[in-house]
């Protein structure tokens, strides 16, 4: 049965990876490929009922990350119809390419740490597609986003879903993480923007403005409080999840409902045409429904493989195989860029408890720069890389001829620095 999944999970990750050559979109692709996985699981058990609450089990966690990410995108879509993001394109007036590329660099690492990797890759590469004209230099700055959010969210309990999770279970603190991961996160976006310093030359067109009749009906201080208020809810879904202990679609949803009650009192008493260019309605007509559903295929994909075991034997397999704590930890993050970093996080947890490993033991550490940096290396790796994908519609081989060897110098010279680190510094 496992080999049976296995084969699907490959053909269907290299039906997605060719994409453009096979004319397949690739959302088709995911949810074949989810449904077939649990399909075979189902048909080979002799417990019909088991399987069919383990997948009801994920489905409640992964329904939360979509209803997240679709939260998230209709409060960016919402911003963007009433033109905020200009208000911060217009303060940005570098046009030389590499002064540019460190600039949206640190923007998008800082931002992941307050938000989450794939909220901050939203929203820039939204302030992306005003910024840059050119496709081909959108699409490499988007790359290059997904690497700064990944590295960003690896060193803040609430900035990757894999760093969440070891501080839930206590594997990590909140200043031990910090202390211990953010150089080593910030030498892994540092190094690729070095290296492309050397390559990139030039300067691009600053993009002309939106040609919208915004400005006829709108002020500027309806823009700002639009823009505060969508920023503020991005916001305050972590600390909506601090005090109430919820899960962070619900802040998220909670922010979404706020933002569209402004929206609703800001507009009132216009006329319905005008009301219907800036709603919420509106906005949740032009969010990517085919990229949350790319997504919904991958990770009930990935979920197939951790009920079946298959993750958690690859888990054992490396520990055996490799003995040395810092490659196995190394192998995690590697193969985190194939599969989701998530259930590969919670296999490792479930392998090592804390007897074995205590709290804030740089195991656990370099798991959580590992597991959330890996991803970058292929698009599909992280929340991040597969949200980019489906905005920017980057095809997998375009990521990985030109993006995936600035991820994975990166991700080693990260890597290199925690382990001489904590050589050094114990």
């Amino acid at each position: 049965m496992n080999g049976i999944i296995i084969a699907i999970f490959v053909l269907g990750y290299a039906a997605i990876a060719t994409e453009h050559s096979i004319k397949i979109n690739k959302s088709a692709t995911a949810l074949l490929t989810g449904v077939l996985c649990w399909t075979i699981y189902i048909l080979f058990s002799h417990d019909k009922h088991l399987v069919n609450h383990e997948l009801l089990e994920h489905l409640g966690d992964l329904s939360g990350i979509l209803f997240f990410l679709m939260g998230a995108m209709t409060i960016v879509e919402l911003v963007d119809a009433h033109d905020g993001f200009n208000i911060i394109t217009s303060k940005i007036n570098q046009t030389d390419k590499r002064k540019l590329l460190w600039i949206i660099g640190f923007i998008t690492f800082f931002l992941s740490a307050i938000l989450d990797n794939l909220t901050t890759t939203i929203v820039l590469i939204s302030l992306n597609r005003k910024l840059i004209r050119d496709e081909k230099d959108r699409l490499f700055f988007a790359g290059i986003i997904v690497i700064a959010a990944n590295a960003g969210g690896a060193w803040s309990p609430i900035g990757d879903v894999t760093t969440t999770m070891l501080w839930i279970g206590n594997q990590i603190t909140t200043v031990n993480i910090i202390l211990k991961v953010f150089l080593p996160s910030v030498v892994s976006l540092a190094v690729p923007l070095v290296y492309l310093s050397f390559k990139m030359k030039g300067n691009m067109p600053k993009p002309a403005g939106k040609a919208t009749e915004t400005g006829k009906d709108l002020s500027q201080k309806h823009q700002l409080t639009v823009l505060i208020g969508g920023i503020s809810a991005l916001i305050f879904v972590p600390v909506f999840k601090t005090f109430t202990h919820l899960p962070p679609f619900m802040g998220m949803l909670f922010g979404l409902g706020v933002l569209w009650v402004m929206v609703e009192i800001m507009h009132k008493g216009k006329e319905d045409e005008h009301k219907t260019k800036y709603s919420v309605v509106q906005a949740l007509r032009k969010i990517d429904v085919p990229s949350i559903l790319f997504f919904l295929g991958i990770l009930i994909s990935i979920a197939a493989l951790q009920s079946t075991g298959v993750l958690l034997s690859m888990a054992d397999w490396l520990t055996q195989t490799l003995k040395n704590e810092n490659i196995i930890v190394m192998a995690i993050g590697l193969l985190s860029a194939i599969v989701d970093n998530v259930p590969l996080v919670a296999a490792a947890q479930g392998m090592y408890d804390l007897t074995v490993f205590p709290t804030d033991h740089p195991f656990w550490e370099f798991l959580a720069y590992c597991a959330g940096t890996g991803g970058s290396i292929l698009i599909i790796g992280s929340a991040a890389g597969v949200a980019a994908m489906g905005m920017e519609k980057i095809d997998f081989f375009w990521y990985l001829k030109k993006i995936s060897f600035l991820a994975l110098i990166g991700y080693f010279s990260g890597a290199a620095f925690f382990i001489l680190q904590q050589q050094l510094f114990g």
